[in-house]
């Protein structure tokens, strides 16, 4: 990395027992081989730990695939890591609950094959009831047809939903995923990164048969 490239993290930590979205249980941490009971399989001295985590797949800052949504859709290995890493970014700064075709406007030649990142400020409310709040922010369904259209790489945001939860037949995940065009929930940090002019990445584990899974995402900010 070059010396004057900062890295902003972009996820919140899992930690064991936490809650990442309404009615869905947290991880459970715990050894699979403690360092206590590793001594007496290696040679004096050398100890390790063997860690076990149970989860939803839907735990801290995650990828949504077409899979997610669609029954035969692109699963966790099956997008291209062109989609997910190394991406020019643009942040779009939404001032209100419903995200709408007004704040996307001024975007509409810098969004295709770039990661959109939504920045609603929803993050500061994690690991708080009102995180799960019904009046959080959300894309609404205009925006995703928008969007879409656009062909952006992949499209985050940092609240709990992309949709409106109350809205049970989810316009932005059934537009942006029927688009090919995963989805990133639940990020974090974007208040620290400029509109435009970085780099970002987040990619899954590539498992075959699940259409999500918790992301380590990040960027790089030059200097």
């Amino acid at each position: 990395m070059v010396a004057d490239t900062k890295v902003f993290d972009l996820s919140h930590v899992v930690e064991d027992g936490m809650t990442t979205y309404p009615g869905l249980p947290g991880p459970a941490i715990a050894d699979h081989l403690s360092r206590d009971d590793s001594r007496g399989r290696y040679a004096p001295g050398t100890e390790f730990q063997i860690g076990r985590i149970t989860m939803v797949a839907n735990t801290g800052t995650y990828l949504d695939a077409p899979f997610h949504r669609f029954d035969g859709g692109a699963d966790l290995a099956a997008i291209p890591l062109s989609r997910l890493v190394d991406l020019d970014g643009i942040v779009i700064r939404a001032g209100r609950r419903e995200v709408g075709v007004a704040e996307l406007t001024r975007f509409r030649d810098r969004i295709a094959g770039r990661a959109v990142l939504v920045h609603t400020g929803w993050d500061r409310h994690w690991g708080t009831a009102r995180y799960a709040d019904p009046d959080h922010p959300y894309l609404t369904a205009e925006a995703t047809e928008w969007l879409a259209a656009l062909g952006p790489a992949v499209v985050g945001i940092d609240s709990v939903n992309i949709d409106d939860m109350a809205d049970l037949s989810r316009p932005a995940h059934t537009g942006l995923l029927a688009a090919g065009i995963p989805i990133i929930e639940h990020l974090t940090g974007l208040d620290l990164l400029p509109d435009r002019d970085f780099r970002f990445h987040g990619a899954p584990i590539a498992v075959a048969g699940m259409g999500t899974f918790p992301i380590r995402a990040y960027a790089l900010v030059s200097e």
